[in-house]
């Protein structure tokens, strides 16, 4: 997958209209934030007067991981038909990792919308109803990053997460034909048995007035040295970085240096911590409605903070306790206020010692740790869900040029 440095800036700053449910949205243990709302148990008959729909969607065969060789992890994408006929908002969502033993080697899943004029493309790439490798951030081969805004998150999932309702008031747009991508990552150091996976989607039609929530992207590049007294062929940075780049590509490693300089760091000379932490601009006024905080196994902190070091600073999330296996979504019980040109940090901590005490990580080798696809890399993502402030907000629907039927589920 082709990545270049501008379409990055540029991307990770957008805010991508059609949001997201639960987009990996984690944390665990002690959290403060501007004040949360408890999650609902289960979806909603009705939002605003109108019907819910539930539409059912269902890998067409088990699928079996297989790693690129050297690496423990694998990404594989299927695309499944949610047979939508008329331009809907999702109001909740919920992915199911398969059941029994083998549902432990799913990572974390992102379900991507496929809009109507890209469904033939995405039939194509789908030979023999099988699916395809999909590492990286976009969801269809081939895709350069300037593209990814075509195909928004729809919603997300993580291990301890499980129905996710919007906050009220929103929803996530699915305009009539339109397909969906499960991007699963599966952990193989977990186990590489054949798994089934599902999707659900709850839906109202496109006349409800729901202000449609969008997705913003805050990430931070992780520098994090071997634990002290640890040492290993793979404990500098260089050596490390080369590995990652046989694991999942060159393109990988591009995009690592890439946060480096976006963030204001020397990409060849970075500063070594187990603290990261990186500034972003705000680019359009709205309201923030749900945060989400992204870290794999060494994560130990999070937090969010608009405006910091200004007389306007204001703690949005802080996640205290990070833990992996517990992930959830948090809707702000107060929407806050954003406008352009404001500022968002995200930052994070690790413990490095865990490599060594996790039973999911002690078969990887003893490695500095950067940004990386695999479950023995790490990530620094802030997650920022707003609203426009217009109340009276529409939806720019895409023309509906293609209706397809023949893909799965």
């Amino acid at each position: 997958m082709a990545r270049d440095g501008t379409c990055i800036i540029l991307v990770m700053r957008m805010s991508r209209v059609g949001g997201v449910l639960g987009a990996l949205v984690l944390a665990g243990g002690l959290l403060t934030a501007v004040g949360l709302q408890a999650a609902q148990a289960s979806a909603p008959a009705s939002v605003d007067g109108a019907q819910v729909s539930t539409l059912t969607m269902t890998s067409p065969t088990p699928y079996t991981p297989s790693a690129p060789a050297g690496a423990t992890d694998d990404y594989h994408c299927t695309l499944v038909n949610p047979h939508v006929t008329k331009n809907s908002f999702i109001v909740a969502s919920q992915f199911f990792p398969g059941t029994g033993p083998a549902s432990v080697e799913v990572h974390h899943a992102i379900l991507f919308l496929v809009p109507p004029n890209l469904a033939k493309q995405a039939e194509a790439d789908n030979v023999g109803n099988k699916g395809w490798t999909c590492f990286g951030e976009t969801p269809l081969p081939n895709t350069p990053l300037s593209e990814i805004s075509n195909t928004p998150w729809l919603s997300a999932w993580a291990p301890g997460h499980g129905l996710d309702v919007v906050p009220k008031g929103t929803g996530t747009p699915l305009p009539a034909g339109s397909l969906v991508v499960m991007q699963v990552h599966y952990n193989l150091l977990l186990g590489d048995k054949p798994i089934k996976t599902s999707l659900k989607l709850h839906t109202v039609p496109a006349s409800t007035k729901l202000r449609p929530m969008s997705l913003s992207l805050y990430p931070a590049p992780p520098d994090v040295p071997c634990a002290s007294g640890v040492t290993g062929p793979l404990c500098t940075r260089t050596a490390s970085l080369t590995n990652l780049g046989q694991r999942f590509g060159a393109s990988a490693v591009d995009f690592v240096n890439t946060i480096e300089t976006v963030c204001g760091r020397n990409p060849q000379n970075p500063p070594v911590s187990d603290t990261t932490s990186c500034d972003w601009p705000i680019e359009q006024s709205g309201y923030v409605v749900r945060l989400g905080a992204h870290e794999h196994l060494l994560g130990r902190t999070l937090s969010i903070t608009l405006n910091p070091g200004t007389s306007r600073q204001k703690t949005l999330l802080d996640v205290k306790n990070y833990n992996f296996d517990y992930q959830r979504s948090y809707n702000l019980a107060k929407p806050v206020a954003v406008k352009a040109g404001d500022t968002v940090r995200v930052t994070c901590t690790y413990n490095p010692a865990l490599a060594q005490e996790l039973p999911a990580l002690r078969k990887a080798p003893a490695h500095f740790v950067t940004w990386g696809d695999g479950s023995s890399d790490e990530m620094c993502l802030g997650l920022v869900m707003t609203v426009p402030s217009n109340p009276h907000a529409t939806v720019a629907w895409p023309n509906q040029s293609t209706t397809t039927t023949t893909a799965a589920g």
